[in-house]
């Protein structure tokens, strides 16, 4: 019997619509300590806007990954816990490292072109995540087999190319970051986060390779994990 995960509550929806811009405006504003730091507004903009159509693009092709990406689902292996346990502290000192960095002690000289990059990065990320996630009904938050749902390969879209597009718009979003706020500083841990989820990609990749059926055959036809004729 197939099932879905659960849709999220509507106190969960009204929680997250308020607390999730109003944790992006302190991590961007708390460590500069002022609300006029034109890059910060910018960068929130770019955000919301880039997310945004992301959202609005999923809700209309694949609406059913919202209720699979609400929470951690019964079964995520617990070394995947762990994993997450000290990848997140990395992710969340990211922005605001970064935005000390650029706006107030001004400790990184960064060109204007590495900005833009870093914008590239950042769009670019979020684009080719979005493009993973319509196309894999089975996108959620941490690895397990959800045998419950009837997961079976995804051959489809950015899966005809690496086998793990969701790290390689984690590893662009990582790096985006910290360059779009101007911050050299803010891409330690930025590298300490993509460390961890090449692990998580190397551990998740033999767990489906054990456990999934055909995902033998299609490692064997798509070879890269994350770079196509690299890794």
């Amino acid at each position: 019997m197939v099932t879905e995960p659960r849709p999220m509550s509507r106190g969960g929806k009204i929680a997250y619509a308020i607390g999730l811009p109003l944790g992006l405006l302190m991590l961007v504003f708390l460590p500069i300590g002022r609300l006029d730091w034109v890059p910060g507004w910018v960068f929130i903009g770019f955000l919301f806007v880039t997310y945004g159509i992301a959202a609005s693009v999923l809700l209309r092709v694949n609406p059913a990954i919202f209720r699979a990406r609400n929470r951690f689902q019964p079964g995520t292996q617990r070394w995947d816990l762990i994993l997450l346990s000290l990848m997140l502290p990395a992710m969340v000192i990211e922005i605001p490292l970064a935005t000390l960095d650029a706006g107030r002690m001004h400790w990184s000289v960064v060109s204007p072109a590495i900005v833009v990059l870093g914008y590239a990065l950042l769009g670019g990320g979020i684009a080719f995540g979005g493009w993973a996630q319509a196309v894999n009904r089975f996108f959620e938050p941490g690895v397990r087999l959800q045998r419950e749902r009837g997961q079976h390969v995804i051959t489809d879209g950015p899966y005809r190319f690496v086998r793990h597009p969701g790290y390689v718009s984690a590893l662009m979003v990582f790096a985006g970051l910290a360059l779009a706020l101007a911050s050299w500083w803010a891409l330690i841990p930025a590298a300490w986060a993509s460390a961890l989820l090449i692990v998580r990609t190397r551990w998740e990749d033999a767990l489906l390779h054990a456990e999934l059926a055909g995902y033998a055959d299609y490692a064997r036809r798509t070879r890269y994990r994350l770079l196509p004729g690299v890794w």
